[in-house]
């Protein structure tokens, strides 16, 4: 499989996962598929792209176990995302402050209070070298239903 079929193939997935996280229920069939959909938009991207892609994967992946309240595997895809994020060369404003913005959601479905609000003010400051409004507007959401 060439690399241009890998990225189709982990929009895709990627996009499939929002869908999936945006339901207020799921049956457990939709659990599964939510949980292999996130991890084989990963895998695409990891053979498609380098760099913060990468980290934007594993962001979803802790996101999906983190709305699934399992904290384990969401703090490892978010401690993952921080590493990748901090490794690459192409990352965006916004990256650093979602990838704290993970590892506060991921240490809040762990029971983690305070590792969570520590995680939730970085990515409060960090976010404020986000240049984009909107950008700015999608963190200040996504720390205020953690």
């Amino acid at each position: 499989m060439q690399a241009d079929e890998h990225r189709k193939l982990g929009i895709s997935l990627f996009n499939r996962v929002w869908e999936l996280m945006e339901q207020a229920e799921r049956a457990p069939a939709e659990v599964d598929e939510l949980i292999g959909a996130a991890h084989a938009s990963r895998y695409h991207w990891s053979r498609a792209a380098t760099g913060v892609n990468l980290a934007r994967g594993d962001w979803q992946c802790s996101r999906v176990y983190a709305i699934l309240g399992r904290g384990e595997p969401a703090l490892w895809h978010a401690r993952r995302c921080l590493e990748l994020v901090e490794a690459a060369d192409d990352a965006e404003d916004w990256d650093l402050p979602f990838a704290y913005e993970a590892l506060a959601r991921a240490h809040a479905a762990a029971g983690h209070g305070e590792e969570a609000a520590r995680f939730r003010h970085l990515a409060e400051q960090a976010g404020q070298t986000i240049s984009d409004p909107d950008d700015r507007e999608h963190l200040t959401e996504a720390l205020a239903d953690i």
